[in-house]
């Protein structure tokens, strides 16, 4: 990882990183807010996700760190357990996620259908956009991490934005706003492409610019600063214990009595199994975003987010995973090499420890308009109008994916994405098997197998065959086919030795005799 090839890409590597951890630094608190945990526990998670995962990962771009998609799992088990019996849990989920890697199981990841991953982009695009309109708006009282349709405090997505715009901040607003021309000039391919401009994170730029712009609103004071200062809800809050000082005390570790506890291996396998799969998710998704399309080892990821969780656990954080809104940041941020990451974790930890003061002066409003772009460039609008004019199935996977997380959550809406991608290629397997030519002038009949013939196809098989008039000539080819299932091989069987027979119809088998050996 520290290779000279990849060091040299130092000017590129450090801005992306600092970008990201700017990006993670909210989400890491509110994920732990969300999941009822410490707020420290965050960092540790997003330290040990940029740098322990890192080191271990194959991925190039990929950024681990607390994810949104575990909070409802980490709350039944510190609920549960406590917070102490969950950490043995974490740590417990480390070692089967590592096993998992070890014995080969990452290879799932490559078959999740390529439409479901540009629906799963695309929703968390259009999340990410919702849910940050709150803050722009100056309401920030649902945490900046929740991606969940239903929150913890009661409202959805849609009726947060309602209430939102019912309780409007002026200063917020402002502040989006400038923070969110800002970033759209740094588009315009002429200043975006400008030699000394090119490798500046302007994501810096633009949370000092709304941090400036806050301390400018309370020193015009008078009406204007009671319309406009931001109060501490609006900016980024970090806890006492951090902004003190007091790190060790923020330490948790294990409680190693629960072993004798069942339900800590419940969890511990229920946070595996969930991790992993959201993992591979962002992972695959990742390498589509990736401009060089990488391909990342599958199975060394889930190894490497083992060990993460692992040390996780043992240290007092959360779960760790691949997480698509930091990896599509730091392409965005045109990182070069996985080092990018790396730094991420330096700068999360450094920024924490070294200067909290100045972390507490950020508004949120300008983090909201740094999401809300990351999430514009997640909505490939023409890449969905390719896959409709393509094939359609595609395009209505995608769409149904898109509806399915924002009305319910990642892992649910890319199961029911999932499951609708197989129904359609279900269908098309049912459909292509087998190729049936009639002739109803000569009354003769042409049926050609695929390569692959399933029990899927025995329907449709059988219907073809009962349809087939009294004394007709029909030829049979298995000259292409290499995999025949045995009920296949049984119906053909049956339609050679009976009822072709009864139908006085003259039968030609082809290239069946390495499928009815025993004969």
């Amino acid at each position: 990882m520290f290779s000279k090839s990849n060091l040299s890409y130092f000017k590129n590597d450090i801005p992306s990183g600092l970008v990201v951890s700017l990006v993670a630094l909210p989400l890491c608190f509110g994920i732990a807010q969300g999941s009822e945990a410490e707020p420290f526990a965050g960092i540790i998670a997003g330290f040990i996700g940029g740098i322990i995962v890192t080191i271990f990962s194959g991925s190039k771009f990929g950024v681990s760190g607390p994810a949104a998609g575990l909070i409802t799992i980490v709350v039944a088990a510190i609920t549960d357990l406590g917070y102490e019996g969950f950490l043995l849990a974490l740590v417990l989920s480390g070692i089967i996620q590592f096993l998992m890697g070890l014995f080969r199981l990452g290879i799932v990841g490559y078959f999740i259908p390529t439409s479901v991953i540009h629906g799963m982009l695309a929703s968390i695009g259009i999340t990410l956009i919702l849910k940050q309109i709150p803050h722009a708006l100056g309401d920030d009282n649902d945490i900046i991490g929740d991606m969940a349709f239903r929150q913890i405090d009661g409202e959805n997505t849609f009726s947060e934005i309602l209430y939102s715009l019912q309780h409007l901040t002026l200063g917020a607003i402002f502040i989006f706003i400038i923070s969110m021309g800002i970033l759209l000039l740094w588009e315009v391919p002429k200043i975006k492409n400008y030699p000394k401009l090119k490798l500046f994170p302007v994501p810096l730029l633009v949370v000092g610019v709304g941090a400036l712009m806050n301390q400018l609103f309370i020193l015009v004071g008078g009406s204007f600063a009671e319309m406009t200062v931001l109060e501490q809800a609006h900016l980024i809050d970090l806890p006492d214990g951090l902004s003190d000082g007091n790190y060790m005390d923020l330490l948790v570790t294990p409680d190693f009595s629960f072993f004798a506890n069942k339900n800590v291996y419940i969890h511990a396998i229920t946070l595996a199994l969930v991790g992993s799969i959201a993992s591979l998710l962002c992972l695959e998704a990742t390498d589509k975003l990736d401009p060089e399309k990488n391909i990342t080892p599958t199975n060394r990821e889930l190894k490497a987010q083992g060990i993460g969780n692992f040390i996780s656990g043992l240290l007092g954080g959360l779960p760790v995973a691949m997480v698509i809104i930091r990896s599509s940041a730091n392409i965005n941020a045109h990182a070069k090499t996985k080092l990018s990451s790396f730094y991420h974790g330096l700068f999360l930890i450094a920024s924490v420890f070294i200067f909290p003061e100045i972390l507490e002066t950020i508004p949120l409003a300008s983090l909201a308009a740094i999401l809300i772009l990351i999430g514009i460039k997640l909505v490939k609008i023409n890449e969905i109008i390719r896959q409709f004019r393509t094939k359609w199935e595609n395009g209505l996977v995608i769409v149904v994916t898109i509806f399915a997380v924002l009305l319910t959550d990642l892992l649910i809406g890319v199961g029911i994405g999932f499951v609708l991608s197989m129904f359609f290629l279900l269908r098309t397997s049912y459909e292509l098997a087998f190729i049936s030519h009639v002739d109803e002038k000569n009354n003769k009949t042409v049926i050609s197998f695929a390569q692959i013939v399933s029990f899927l196809n025995k329907g449709a098989l059988m219907t073809t065959l009962q349809n087939i008039p009294y004394g007709s000539e029909v030829k049979i080819s298995a000259k292409k086919c290499h995999t025949m299932s045995k009920e296949i091989q049984e119906v053909i069987k049956n339609f050679r030795d009976i009822n072709s027979k009864n139908k006085d119809i003259k039968l030609t088998l082809i290239g069946f005799e390495k499928f009815f050996t025993e004969e």
